[in-house]
């Protein structure tokens, strides 16, 4: 048997790190750029530069960096200084590795700008994170601050670009003081992992995909259809990973599932890749229901339709319990509701089973027609609200407590709400929602003005209010803002003519806990 092939370690390093005035490479820019080139254990170079983004830093980066409007008005423009950086990235023979902390962050904005100025980079990325989790398993986290602590490490300007890729190349040089370079060197090139993708897929498409979260399609030939048509839609907590399983060996994906063949299927099939990164999970889950109501994915296994979902309802001025149309229902109703199913059939077996289980009269709830006493009475397994023996407001309490771990969840707000998701990469976005309803999503002070006011829509979404039911049970304190509240201020103050009355910042939010 062969011997495994042995790989040298990495010597020719550079240690990238980069400030931006957010998390997404295709809206946000870089404002600082710190780099450092390491070659056979020597450092060659140390450089930086503030960027002028040509947009407005925001008051969270400022505070977070340090970094003013000020400072960058004055600084070069990427694409002045593009081929500059692009000659530090580079060798004269080979390509050295980029190594940043969270790698695919820096790396993406990095080839987002080069893309801008019409230039062409590509370099192997070893992601300091990875190594880190390869190298010290038992660790839970390995975020920089935690990597500096743990390895005595100390940052001249945390949070500045150079001061950050200081950093990474001392962990580098601790790392090859304390391992054998035998263990360094596999851990750093199974950190690197080269992705092979079908040949069908277009080139440098795995350095194109971002780590953070998102929606995405695939999209490629359907049988009968002319052209390029939507074979799936996904999402994601991290978009690169979720979008390479789909092509690993074994289909780890998310339509990895398909019966029989379907999930090779899709990797034969796909020949177009696109996504829209989130600052967060919501948004992710918020962008994939979008998606999935406008088209209808060929290999999305579990889209449901819910025009036939019902509930359980409890009747006015009654004891009893109806099967209704979810699509029926007003936000306001929600109190009086037990469950969403699929079917009738559904919900009437779910209480039955229920019933059965608290001994609650199926005669009494609708679902067993007979003269006298129900079937389970006259078993002992009735405690005779059919025959007088229970009250029925008595029976009608045990329902409820029967039935409370499926009560539908009241709107948790005063009413319409900015509710603010922001990304460990420093994106942020407002989703705006109105009593289980999705409004849209801004991101800016104008674009919430403009969702502020819109119309939402009439008919509850039950998947909407899965998906932020969900959402709030996971994260039970969150950062909101009540435009309610604001649009009363603004008519007050429009009112009376004066703006300073009752107005308040309109991105100033507060925290509700939900739990």
């Amino acid at each position: 048997m062969d011997a495994p092939e042995v790989r040298a370690l990495p010597t020719d390093l550079v240690f990238v790190d980069l400030e931006t005035t957010g998390g997404n490479a295709a809206h946000h820019r870089i404002i600082e750029i710190g780099i450092v080139r390491l070659r056979d254990g020597v450092v060659t170079e140390e450089w930086s530069t503030l960027v002028n983004p040509e947009c407005i830093i925001p008051p969270y980066i400022e505070s977070f960096t340090g970094i003013r409007n000020d400072m960058v008005a004055s600084a070069p423009r990427f694409t002045d200084i593009g081929r500059v950086v692009l000659d530090k990235l580079k060798s004269a023979t080979d390509a050295p590795v980029f190594v940043a902390h969270n790698a695919r962050f820096d790396y993406g904005f990095l080839r987002a700008e080069f893309r801008r100025a019409d230039l062409a980079f590509s370099a192997p990325v070893l992601c300091t994170v990875k190594l880190s989790r390869r190298l010290y398993p038992e660790e839970l986290r390995h975020n920089l601050d935690v990597v500096m602590e743990r390895h005595g490490l100390q940052c001249s300007a945390r949070h500045r670009a150079l001061g950050d890729a200081q950093v990474l190349r001392d962990f580098w040089i601790s790392l090859c003081r304390e391992l054998p370079e035998d263990t360094l060197a596999a851990a750093a090139h199974a950190a690197m992992g080269a992705v092979k993708l079908p040949p069908h897929l277009p080139d440098g498409l795995a350095d194109e995909l971002p780590e953070g979260p998102g929606m995405y399609r695939f999209f490629g030939v359907r049988a009968g259809d002319e052209g390029e048509g939507l074979l799936y839609v996904g999402r994601a907590g991290s978009l690169r990973s979720a979008v390479l399983a789909h092509f690993a060996d074994g289909g780890r994906g998310r339509s990895a599932g398909a019966a029989g063949g379907r999930g090779a299927a899709l990797k034969e099939a796909v020949r177009r890749i696109e996504w829209e990164e989130t600052a967060g999970e919501l948004g992710a889950a918020l962008l994939e229901l979008e998606a999935l109501r406008a088209q209808t994915p060929l290999y999305n296994r579990h889209v449901r339709t819910f025009e036939r979902s019902v509930t359980l309802k409890l009747a006015e001025n009654s004891t009893l319990l109806g099967i209704v149309p979810v699509d029926e229902l007003e936000p306001g109703e929600l109190d009086e509701c037990f469950g969403m199913f699929q079917s009738p059939k559904d919900a009437r077996k779910a209480l039955g089973e229920i019933a059965r289980a608290r001994e609650l009269c199926l005669k009494v709830l609708g679902l067993e027609e007979s003269a006298g006493s129900c079937l389970a009475h006259q078993l002992g397994r009735c405690k005779g609200a059919c025959v007088g023996k229970e009250p029925l407001i008595l029976h009608a309490v045990r329902v409820q407590m029967a039935l409370a771990s499926l009560k539908l969840k009241t709107w948790p707000f005063p009413g319409r709400i900015a509710l603010r998701e922001r990304s460990a990469f420093g994106a942020e976005v407002l989703h705006v929602l109105d009593r289980w309803s999705y409004i849209g999503t801004a991101h800016s002070e104008e674009e919430l003005a403009s969702l502020a006011g819109r119309a939402g829509p009439q008919e509850f979404d039950p998947q909407i209010y899965k998906v932020l039911a969900r959402y709030f049970a996971a994260h039970p304190k969150l950062d909101w803002h009540d435009l309610e509240a604001q649009r009363r201020a603004d008519t007050r103050a429009a009112d009376t003519g004066r703006a300073d009355i009752g107005r308040a910042d309109p991105l100033d939010h507060r925290t509700l806990d939900v739990s």
